[in-house]
């Protein structure tokens, strides 16, 4: 003889899986929670929280200007007036206006700005100097150090941990040393007199660790 099974509430059928109700309980409400938590973690992924919490790590974004890293003028916009044609590379960092946050956390962002005539530079340098003006990454791609040397005769930088040497008039090639590959370059533009960002390095900034 076969027992009738009894009816249990609704609500406290997810609790007892083997309640008999659960056959006709709804099918879409475990989609929905998956999907809201799913919502959830997109909204919190690392990436978002990074970008929201360190904008001073972020590489730099079209639109930043460039500020002065060191000196008596730290921190201060540069405008294309304050390069001087040929001279030694100003040391810079991308700046996000908006938020008033200077990319400085990462030495990633550190930038060499130097003035070129822009009728001496190669086809290849055009869609990154702006008016002859030139951001190149300020980290040697040997082992990492800041390029810190330049000669104004030949347009040449320097790393002064093991002697690489780029040229800064013809996208920062490697004219001699161990450094594996040109510095990156950033796109630059100016609009209405101010200099700013105008895309993404044209190639990863760093070095390589080589494993023996």
């Amino acid at each position: 003889m076969k027992t009738k099974a009894r009816n249990c509430p609704t609500e406290s059928s997810a609790a007892n899986p083997g309640c008999p109700c659960r056959a006709n309980a709804p099918t879409h409400r475990g989609r929905r929670r998956a999907l809201k938590l799913g919502l959830l973690g997109a909204a919190w992924s690392p990436l978002t929280v990074f970008a929201a919490r360190k904008p001073g790590k972020m590489r730099p974004q079209a639109g930043d200007h460039l500020v002065f890293a060191y000196g008596e003028r730290q921190g201060e916009i540069i405008s294309p007036g304050d390069l001087t044609l040929n001279a030694k590379p100003i040391e810079a960092y991308p700046k996000q206006l908006a938020s008033n946050v200077i990319r400085d956390r990462s030495r990633l962002n550190a930038l060499l700005l130097v003035r070129l005539d822009p009728q001496t530079l190669p086809p290849t340098m055009d869609k990154y100097a702006a008016n002859g003006l030139v951001a190149y990454s300020a980290v040697c791609t040997h082992t990492g150090c800041t390029v810190e040397g330049w000669d104004p005769a030949t347009q040449q930088m320097s790393c002064p941990c093991h002697g690489s040497q780029y040229a800064a008039g013809n996208a920062a090639k490697v004219l001699m040393g161990p450094a594996p590959k040109p510095l990156a370059m950033l796109p630059l533009s100016i609009n209405s007199g101010e200099l700013t960002v105008a895309g993404a390095f044209s190639r990863k900034v760093g070095f390589k660790v080589n494993k023996y």
